[in-house]
């Protein structure tokens, strides 16, 4: 087709311009357009073309004010076309296709002008719910696609509104913070959409639209929406976000609410009506925690028997008031485990549970499941029996009182001969020990971050470890023993053994925890090299983990002489939850102590840190921070090669808990 004189339309910036060609090339055209700019357009970008060539004007100025008048008068038809009339007209007919004169035509009442024609054509392009205009082509949508594109351009039209409204918003709050004042509905969802952005970035489901709000609001920055989050009072200063983003339950369904009320208006008397339960109320059981604990899930007793020891192991029975198939157990599933922070902790049962009716707590009657084993002096095992109880815990020690009285107590100094002799007899077998001191932090009213450590390998604590390792070991032997399926911790051969014995060295038990195999969660009893023993389980902690949940419905089942409580196929789905959710909330624990170590440096720019040296590679240096037990990595220094096990010091550069960032140089 020849373009040379005639005028033509086309859309520039979303604006429908007139021009005049003056050259016509093979792809492209060269034309004047009403705005008096040459232009070489392609010919695939021409909407309208009229059907009669033109007299070129020769002069300019007339040329430009001709296609400004064309211009206006297409903009004033458009005005008389109702392209709804027209498409309720023609479109009983679906997918039909008709000529742009006609429908100029029928719409206008007159003979088609090329005025016209360009006229309906810019009604076409700039309202598209009723027509589709593609090749020359108009076509008509149906009802179906006309309600939709409705639906869509409504869409847009609120998220254009919640864009300009709550940009505007945004930008106030950034400057002025809510101070709890009630927030509109509208800003509401639109933090909600920023909330979900700066969580999930590009994998959330409106990202786009958040990126949108941002840029109106200029908020440009990376963690911005945290602060605008913290400013409305949706987040605290220190959020959690690990636990946000993995989506970790933080409060319970109503039916899992309502069973747990409706078990504490149960009389602790009725415990005693159990013909399977055993009446242990005469002996005298102690717990040893650390002074902040509120949910004891074992209490220990110690009794003489003909030169032997009756060591009775008595664990909270959950399973008890925490069934299969009950909103509690379906709690249970979801969580895998309670989580412990510095801040506070997410409980995998409500805690009229966990800190109440399932808690060995002092003085009160209580349901167990006790292990009542006897051992000789030197901790052989003559006897196991596993039973449903009732006992009342008599007292209550810290961990820092029992290590002051163990060898004077007399319950307390015979425990812990059983405890070494118990300890020797694992070590005798392979056991690793690696003690590594527990990181404690603790948050002042101010917002402060202390780090102190605390060793794990004290008397007392160690004395707690290995009774309930001996319990655990002897719930998994009883069931392995009579061919019933559970969920058994197994771990391989150690390969490479650095620490030998009862060897506390720092810098040789962060390599030995480096050559650890990985340890597995099955349905049959296999070797724990790392503890020493044959056959292992869970079963001593049923208030904060579904494992010893699940396994102490097992053992209950044996016990009371019914059939296993879990098949095999349940038990093999059991161990996938839990490997998943455990596997979760190790993360998400994890992210939050870096998160608290990294609030802690923030503070100490510029200081020096004693580090451990750990290993030193061709480029790089690893090594622990002793102070507060982190991880740092370095290029190794030009000077010298560090020396493994050596301390060094090093200067930390900055520190950032929010980018999970931190520098340190030599």
């Amino acid at each position: 087709m020849t373009y040379s004189g005639r005028l033509v339309e086309y859309l520039d910036g979303g604006r429908f311009i007139c021009g005049m060609v003056i050259e016509n090339q093979s792809k492209r055209v060269h034309l004047i357009n009403q705005n008096g700019r040459e232009v070489n357009l392609p010919v695939s970008r021409i909407i309208h073309c009229s059907e009669h060539s033109y007299n070129a004007v020769a002069d300019r100025e007339l040329l430009v004010g001709e296609l400004k008048e064309a211009h206006e008068r297409r903009n004033s038809l458009m005005r008389e076309i109702n392209l709804e009339e027209l498409w309720e007209l023609v479109s009983e007919e679906e997918g039909a296709s008709f000529d742009p004169a006609f429908l100029a035509e029928l719409s206008l009442g007159e003979t088609a002008t090329d005025d016209k024609v360009a006229a309906f054509l810019r009604c076409i392009l700039a309202d598209r719910i009723y027509f589709k205009y593609r090749e020359g082509v108009i076509r008509t949508h149906t009802s179906e696609q006309v309600q939709q594109i409705r639906q869509q351009l409504e869409k847009e039209r609120q998220e254009a509104e919640l864009i300009r409204n709550g940009a505007k918003a945004i930008a106030e709050l950034m400057l002025r913070p809510a101070a709890g004042n009630q927030l509109d509905p509208w800003l509401e969802e639109c933090l909600g959409i920023i909330r979900e952005y700066y969580l999930f970035c590009n994998e959330a489901d409106q990202a786009e639209l958040a990126r949108r709000i941002l840029k109106e609001a200029q908020l440009a920055g990376p963690h911005d929406p945290f602060h605008l989050l913290v400013n409305a009072g949706i987040w605290g200063r220190n959020e959690n976000l690990p636990l946000l983003r993995h989506d970790i339950p933080v409060s319970f369904s109503l039916a899992a609410r309502q069973q747990a009320e409706s078990i504490l208006q149960s009389n602790p008397r009725e415990l005693f009506d159990d013909p399977g339960r055993v009446d242990l109320t005469h002996l005298t059981p102690l717990t040893i925690d650390g002074a902040t604990t509120l949910d004891f899930d074992d209490a220990l007793t110690i009794q003489e028997e003909d030169g032997n020891y009756l060591v009775g192991i008595h664990i909270s029975d959950v399973a008890h008031y925490v069934r299969p198939g009950d909103a509690l157990f379906k709690e249970a599933m979801r969580r895998g485990t309670s989580i412990y922070f510095p801040e506070g902790q997410i409980p995998m049962l409500p805690r009229h549970l966990s800190q109440g009716v399932c808690s060995l707590i002092q003085n009160e009657i209580r349901a167990a499941f006790s292990f009542m084993i006897l051992l000789t002096p030197t901790v052989e095992v003559l006897r196991v029996r596993i039973m449903p109880s009732v006992i009342r815990v008599a007292r209550r020690l810290t961990y820092e009182e029992a290590d002051r009285i163990i060898d004077r107590d007399p319950d307390l100094r015979i425990l812990d001969q059983l405890r070494k002799q118990l300890r020797r007899r694992r070590l005798d077998n392979g056991a690793l020990l690696l003690p590594f001191p527990d990181v404690n932090i603790f948050i002042d009213s101010n917002g402060k971050v202390h780090v102190n450590l605390v060793r794990s390998d004290t008397p007392s604590r160690t004395l707690i470890s290995e009774l309930m390792i001996l319990a655990n070991t002897e719930a998994a032997r009883y069931i392995s023993d009579r061919m019933v399926p559970g969920l058994f911790r197994t771990q391989g051969p150690l390969k490479n053994r650095i620490v030998h014995g009862e060897d506390d060295d720092l810098f040789q038990n962060t390599r030995q925890r480096k050559q650890i195999p990985r340890g597995e969660l099955l349905t049959a009893a296999g070797m724990h090299s790392g503890l020493g023993v044959n056959h292992y389980t869970t079963v001593t902690s049923p208030i904060r983990r579904l494992l010893d949940l699940v396994m102490q419905h097992q053992l209950n089942s044996i016990v009371r002489r019914r059939q296993p409580c879990f098949s095999a196929d349940m038990c093999k789905d059991f161990t996938s939850v839990i490997n998943r959710t455990v596997t979760t909330a190790n993360n998400v624990r994890q992210l939050r102590h870096r998160y608290w170590l990294l609030k802690y440096l923030e503070d100490r720019k510029g200081q020096q840190f004693d580090a451990l040296v750990i290993e030193s590679g061709p480029k790089r240096t690893f090594l622990l921070l002793t102070d507060i037990l982190m991880d740092v990595d370095l290029p190794c220094p030009s000077s010298h090669k560090p020396i493994p096990g050596s301390m060094v010091k090093i200067r930390l550069l900055k520190a950032d808990a929010l980018d999970n960032m931190v520098r340190f140089d030599w």
